[in-house]
């Protein structure tokens, strides 16, 4: 499990400039975490050793295991409604 926040403001048209010359492909990014987004870079590398049940946050490149999850009172407010 992993928190990932993305900032992506809407769709992005991929077109043949995205083409990877080596591969000839477009590698799309499904981790959340490429520096390329929505490119994948290989950033999911990272992740092949991520235990089971445990929730993990990547932070400038340090993952960092998340103890707890807080909603904000904003949050608290529209799940009551």
């Amino acid at each position: 499990m992993r928190e990932v926040t993305l900032e992506a403001t809407g769709p992005l048209r991929l077109d043949e400039d995205d083409i990877d010359e080596g591969k000839g492909d477009i590698a799309v990014c499904r981790c959340g975490l490429s520096e390329e987004f929505p490119l994948c870079d290989g950033s999911h590398r990272r992740t092949e050793d991520e235990e089971t049940g445990i929730r993990y946050k990547y932070v400038d490149g340090e993952r960092r295991v998340v103890e707890e999850i807080r909603l904000s009172e904003a949050d608290d407010e529209r799940e009551e409604e």
